[in-house]
């Protein structure tokens, strides 16, 4: 399945600010999975746009704009084919022995040990105890499972946490979007001992899928490795296996690897930013308007450098 992605992003700023410099990740992968076909951003005001690719093979485009000025845009479009693949059969997974092994010989440690978001606490305790979390079953079964409990026992709901929410806002509330049930479970599968990894993206949402998450925003989801299939994708938030709905754009250890936007900027001003996002079919007729964008304001924070982190994209 080929899609078209469009990602604008506008940070709006009062009073105007003055030099901005900030990283982008935006860029759908090309790999086994899927093909970035074209890719394009537009930053305005005009900047002198650099790429490179980080260690995990994520594309990240980066701009510095000097001067005065009261607004960026980041706009991004890109093309991108999802190749079709076979759900994962539990059998084919391998077991624990397998997994165990495959570890030992390869470099998985920094899918294995905490993160800044992914941290073992004792709320994460009270749901592993909750769960029953132990190794049985095959690997794949358990990670199955652990799918469908999340899904179960948390609600989405959207603006329930905020960008740098620690995972036990939402263990107390059993309630979050989907950068919080990523985080979870990978909190969860790597206390069994199975590489577990963040990955960002999008999600095309057709009206007989009934996701939860919704339309006109980022995505998140996590990949766990098994020795026998590689790296499975489970979407916590709507309980599916990954496959072509799904546009992987970069992974990590947790979100802090892979947010859309990072930077910071030279001023004094209170910040909103909005973001509006489409994923379409390349066969289907282009919408005719963006879907409402997502906003999130805030105020600046004492400085004494007089530096401010720009706002960051949650994911939903």
């Amino acid at each position: 399945m080929a899609y078209s992605v469009k990602h604008i992003t506008n940070f709006r700023y009062k009073p105007a600010v003055r030099e901005s410099v900030m990283e982008v990740r935006v860029q759908p992968r090309s790999d086994a999975r899927q093909r970035c076909l074209s890719f394009s951003l537009d930053v305005n005001p005009m900047a002198n746009i650099m790429v490179y690719r980080d260690y995990l093979g994520n594309t990240v485009h980066h701009f510095d704009i000097p001067g005065l000025y009261p607004q960026i845009q980041v706009a991004a479009q890109a093309l991108v084919e999802v190749l079709p693949a076979p759900l994962p059969n539990p059998w084919d997974a391998g077991e624990w022995e397998d997994l165990d092994a495959r570890i030992a010989t390869g470099d998985f440690w920094e899918m294995l040990l905490p993160s800044q978001f992914v941290r073992p606490t004792e709320e994460l305790e009270k749901l592993a105890g909750e769960l029953n979390l132990a190794r049985r079953g095959n690997p794949l079964q358990l990670l199955l499972e652990i799918n469908t409990a999340l899904y179960e026992a948390f609600s989405y709901v959207p603006n329930s946490t905020a960008v740098d929410s620690p995972i036990d806002d939402a263990l107390r509330t059993r309630q979050g979007v989907c950068q919080d049930f990523a985080h979870i479970m990978i909190a969860l599968v790597r206390k069994l001992k199975i590489p577990c990894r963040y990955v960002s993206g999008y999600l095309f949402h057709e009206a007989k899928a009934h996701d939860r998450s919704p339309a006109g925003a980022t995505h998140a989801w996590v990949e766990a490795f098994l020795p026998e299939l590689g790296w499975i994708a489970l979407d916590p938030t709507n309980n599916l296996i990954c496959a072509e709905r799904h546009i992987r754009v970069a992974i990590g250890r947790d979100y802090a690897d892979v947010p859309p936007t990072r930077g910071v900027y030279k001023g004094e001003a209170e910040s909103e930013l909005s973001v509006q996002v489409t994923v379409s079919p390349v066969d289907s007729p282009e919408p005719e308007e963006l879907p409402p964008a997502t906003v999130i304001r805030s105020r600046p924070l004492a400085n004494p450098d007089n530096l401010f982190f720009e706002q960051q994209q949650q994911q939903q």
